[in-house]
């Protein structure tokens, strides 16, 4: 219930050409980005960065963008960078350029917490449909005529 209306609220936010941006706290882990994930994770950065459509996500936008509203092109950026509309995720190109693509944070959470204390427990580790389906709705499946990858981050 309360995601729905976080979402609910979002959209009209963005609908009504409000940026949203949220203060982070010592108890909302940031997003750091895929960068930090590469120091542990090298063998799962590497395929994911060759493999996964999505660590490219942002140039489809720069892609369609022309022709489209800002608020088009935000509508965009829910799916195709790492956090936005959370705390502590993609805000702009200019601001928060390390979240521009949907990164290894898209699927297993902000990982400020897990890059700091490297706990197993301060990140996702087993994804479920419906962690694909934020992203991977039917209506966007069928819009956008692609089909989703069970393990599509290239793990």
């Amino acid at each position: 219930m309360r995601r729905a209306l976080f979402f609910c609220i979002l959209s009209l936010m963005l609908l009504s050409g409000m940026e949203p941006v949220f203060a982070q706290t010592k108890s909302t882990p940031s997003y750091v980005g895929s960068d930090p994930c590469r120091g542990c994770h090298e063998q799962e950065y590497n395929s994911f960065i060759k493999y996964a459509k999505k660590s490219k996500s942002f140039n489809s936008i720069e892609r369609v963008k022309k022709g489209l509203t800002e608020e088009e092109i935000k509508g965009c950026y829910v799916c195709h960078t790492t956090g936005y509309g959370r705390p502590g995720g993609f805000i702009s190109i200019e601001k928060t350029p390390h979240l521009k693509n949907a990164g290894c944070e898209v699927c297993h959470g902000p990982g400020g917490f897990h890059v700091k204390t490297m706990n197993r427990k301060d990140i996702k580790r087993k994804m479920t449909l419906k962690d694909c389906e934020v992203c991977h709705t039917s209506e966007r499946v069928r819009a956008f005529n692609y089909k989703p990858l069970i393990h599509g981050g290239a793990h």
